[in-house]
């Protein structure tokens, strides 16, 4: 592994962090109390981009599931230390390989006052597990059937051994909704107005600005702490630390290492860091007709990125290099793939060579600009090197709706940057996108050693062996390139003193774990 880093990289470095803006433009509009000796009863966060839909089983993203998690409850949750926990389950039993039962907790209500019974249960998951236009629907196939004993006793029938049942029903998609609402007033009704069962109820949500929730009075696991949530998105990175500065904001997610020093200077306010399972990576086109459907092209790509550079310069070492999507803290990690790199431009530039670009390559990297912290820098970054490799980058920095939409739509072309977390803290959450169906429009990756390691681990109740099993897809994965992984990301917030705050591994965000100091 080399680790020379060439002066026009350096160079480079200097003239991002001379265009990174600095600049405060004030927003108002958060609701500020605890003023004047009134007491403050209502939270307000701020995050780097909107959620997308009311849906909670339709947004795979992190600002979506951090508002789903306070209006919807699920069959189970995670604690602090991300041990699985029931939540609206009083009890369960495995009584075979195949089945499983449930008792509910008695007393659930949702938001409009219905009771919440087996048939809600049944109703969330068929739906997650039968709608494939939903973006939860690839994680949830495994599920064969949910039936009805009686208003709190259910049994779910997977389709063959499934080790991640517990840990599939505390993540986002597995969100109860209320069938006997959306049966009176329709699914396009009930996302203007959803109704969930968790401890705040939506009021409204102003697109591009905020979402606005209350507490829940009724709630069954007890009163909420605030009576008012206010979810803002604030994807200036500046603004978004201005309004914590000035006290718009009580938690600011997404703080870049260049706003550290206004944070940590500032009295009253703190910077808070935690590890998160979110891998930045570039998702590459291995579709014929594609210059990356060669092998060789995506290894001199890989090598041709100093991931070490980015981390240590753009991202003040607040990252790891990593060859894997799965990293540390995930069921299944594999050691061999984290904190290391590849690179080596001179081979690179051979690769290259020897694949019929001798004088040069040209190619497009579809990148966000303001939903991950210094995204846009790092891209530029990749960019340059890339470069210096002879491969010419049309970079395409979009902000974040834009980008949703070119991701979502499959209409990239060879490199798209994108975070990915993993919502269910197992290696199968993330490798699947290493098979074909997962692939299909998007990498159009396919090895049929993957598919069955990934088909044969997903049905292992022997934990050691499923490791080792996802391990392998990895090393896979690590040399046949679909993905080029960078680095690792931290978790960084902006926290007023106000309030108390821990930062989670799978970056949740409970409402009511936040209290006044």
């Amino acid at each position: 592994m080399k680790k020379s880093f060439r002066l026009v990289f350096v160079a480079c470095i200097i003239l991002v962090f001379m265009v990174s803006g600095c600049s405060s433009n004030s927003s108002t509009g958060a609701k500020k109390s605890g003023e004047g000796g009134k007491e403050k009863t209502t939270l307000v966060l701020a995050q780097s981009a909107d959620i997308t839909t009311l849906d909670p089983q339709n947004s795979l993203s992190t600002t979506g599931d951090r508002v789903f998690r306070n209006m919807f409850s699920r069959l189970f949750n995670r604690d602090d230390k991300m041990e699985i926990q029931p939540e609206l389950v009083d009890s369960y039993k495995n009584t075979d390989d195949l089945t499983w039962k449930f008792k509910l907790k008695e007393g659930v209500k949702f938001h409009n006052g219905d009771p919440l019974t087996a048939e809600d249960v049944k109703y969330s998951l068929e739906r997650v597990m039968k709608d494939q236009t939903l973006k939860e629907f690839p994680y949830f196939t495994q599920l064969s059937k949910i039936n009805v004993v009686d208003d709190l006793n259910f049994e779910i029938i997977t389709d063959g051994p499934m080790p991640t049942l517990l840990r599939l029903l505390a993540k986002s998609g597995a969100d109860i909704m209320p069938k006997k609402y959306i049966d009176k007033v329709g699914m396009d009704e009930f996302l203007k107005k959803p109704v969930g069962s968790g401890p705040y109820k939506f009021v409204k949500w102003d697109r591009d600005d905020r979402v606005v929730l209350e507490s829940f009075k009724d709630y069954f696991a007890g009163a909420p702490k605030w009576k008012e949530v206010i979810v803002r998105a604030i994807p200036e990175s500046s603004t978004r630390v201005g309004e914590l500065l000035t006290g718009g904001v009580d938690i600011a997610t997404d703080i870049p290492p260049n706003e550290w020093d206004r944070v940590n200077g500032e009295k009253g306010v703190s910077l808070i860091n935690g590890d998160t399972t979110r891998v930045m990576l570039l998702v590459v086109r291995t579709t014929k007709g594609f210059a990356t459907s060669d092998p060789k092209v995506r290894e001199a790509i890989d090598l041709a990125i100093n991931e070490k550079a980015i981390v240590d310069s753009v991202l003040k070492g607040t990252g790891v290099p990593v060859r894997t999507r799965v990293p540390e803290g995930v069921v299944g990690s594999n050691p061999d793939l984290y904190n290391t790199y590849e690179y080596d431009l001179e081979k690179a530039k051979k690769l290259l060579a020897e694949a019929g670009y001798k004088d040069g390559l040209e190619i497009t990297l579809t990148a966000p600009k303001g939903r991950y912290p210094l995204d846009g820098e790092v891209a530029q970054l990749v960019a340059s090197m890339l470069g210096e490799a002879g491969i010419k980058v049309n970079l395409k920095l979009l902000e974040s709706s834009a980008y949703l939409d070119e991701y979502n739509s499959n209409s990239n072309k060879e490199l798209l940057m994108i975070g990915l977390a993993d919502g269910l803290l197992d290696a199968s959450y993330s490798l699947v996108h290493y098979t074909k169906d997962r692939a299909a429009g998007q990498t159009d990756y396919y090895n049929p050693e993957v598919e069955k390691l990934y088909h044969d681990a997903g049905r292992n109740l022997n934990e050691e062996e499923r490791t080792k099993q996802y391990q392998k897809i990895q090393s896979i994965v690590a040399e046949e390139r679909p993905h080029i992984f960078l680095f690792q990301q931290n978790a960084n917030y902006g926290v007023s003193d106000r309030v108390t705050f821990n930062s989670r591994l799978d970056e949740v965000i409970n409402f009511s774990d936040i209290s006044l100091k």
